[in-house]
């Protein structure tokens, strides 16, 4: 005649505690499938039809002329000439108004860590040009600020006994490049205000106390304590405008060197109506931002290698 041993409760508790931790999981990923999926049609879908139609001959202007063309829309692209300049324009504009935006946001993170009457009013204000619509901030600096004969600069540039200056055609890139660092400015503000007071008072008082000025402790304890705010700011900037095209499209429509890759696409799909060329200017877009997201990612940014040390 058989006994039976039940099992140590000590097993007993550890499958449980495994049988609860699957239920976890599962509930997580339960929670999380709505979104996922969500994701995937909205993003995935779309590149898909998009690479589709990227190997159709359809251009709206002959609607019948339509039929597979294979890879005739690619070499097409290359062989335009028109991506190079694009890519180089996209760089340009993207760089400048990164590097302005950051030096800008850096000054106005270190004034407004300060303590003076009127400081929360003063962040109000100085978030507001990145609350504005950019076609619409585009048009206020095109109408009231840029404008030949009523642009307040120009105002000002003639009460100085100088001659009015066309900004949207002699100075394109200038004024694209002004136009994004006023509207970016509050974005890196917000964030390197953000590392600014999440420094330790201590330390400041250490270095006080060691005899440090404002200059040599800015250059030695709070500049370094703002290396990962910096790099995310300038990460975050250089995804948001490399996707810019109102300002392009309102202020110089290409010209003078700013044609960047989203207006180039445009134009390709709603000026010269050929959606299978401008499709593949598309996913030759999403693929060069996937390689340098991921180049800059893995290589330019230690804050995500680093920063879970931290």
């Amino acid at each position: 005649m058989s006994t039976s041993v039940a099992p140590p409760r000590a097993a007993v508790k550890s499958n449980s505690l495994a049988r609860e931790r699957r239920r976890e999981r599962l509930i997580a990923r339960a929670i999380l499938l709505p979104a996922l999926v969500f994701s995937l049609v909205m993003t995935q879908i779309p590149f898909l039809v998009t690479i589709v139609f990227s190997t159709l001959q359809w251009n709206l202007l002959k609607p019948k002329d339509f039929g597979f063309a294979g890879f005739d829309n690619y070499v097409s692209v290359f062989q335009s000439g028109d991506l190079l300049p694009s890519i180089i324009a996209t760089g340009l504009i993207t760089t400048l108004s990164v590097l302005f935006s950051v030096g800008l946001g850096l000054v106005f993170a270190v004034l407004l860590d300060r303590k003076f009457v009127g400081r929360s009013v003063a962040r109000t204000l100085l978030i507001t040009p990145f609350l504005i619509m950019p076609a619409a901030a585009a048009l206020l600096w095109k109408y009231s600020l840029l404008d030949t004969n009523i642009g307040v600069i120009n105002w000002a540039v003639s009460a100085l006994g100088f001659s009015p200056v066309s900004w949207s055609t002699d100075h394109p890139m200038m004024s694209v490049v002004i136009v994004l660092a006023w509207q970016y400015t509050p974005f890196m503000t917000l964030i390197l205000l953000a590392g600014l007071q999440s420094q330790g008072a201590d330390v400041l008082e250490a270095a006080a106390v060691d005899g440090a000025g404002f200059a040599k402790t800015f250059r030695w304890v709070t500049l370094p304590h703002l290396r990962h705010y910096i790099e995310i700011a300038v990460l975050l900037g250089s995804i948001m405008l490399l996707q810019i095209f109102d300002p392009i499209a309102i202020l110089t429509k290409g010209t003078g060197g700013t044609k960047t890759l989203a207006y180039l696409l445009y134009e390709r799909a709603f000026i010269g109506l050929n959606v299978g060329e401008a499709a593949a200017y598309g996913v030759i877009v999403v693929l060069l931002t996937i390689v340098v997201a991921t180049v800059a990612l893995r290589t330019l940014f230690s804050v995500f290698k680093v920063g879970g040390d931290r």
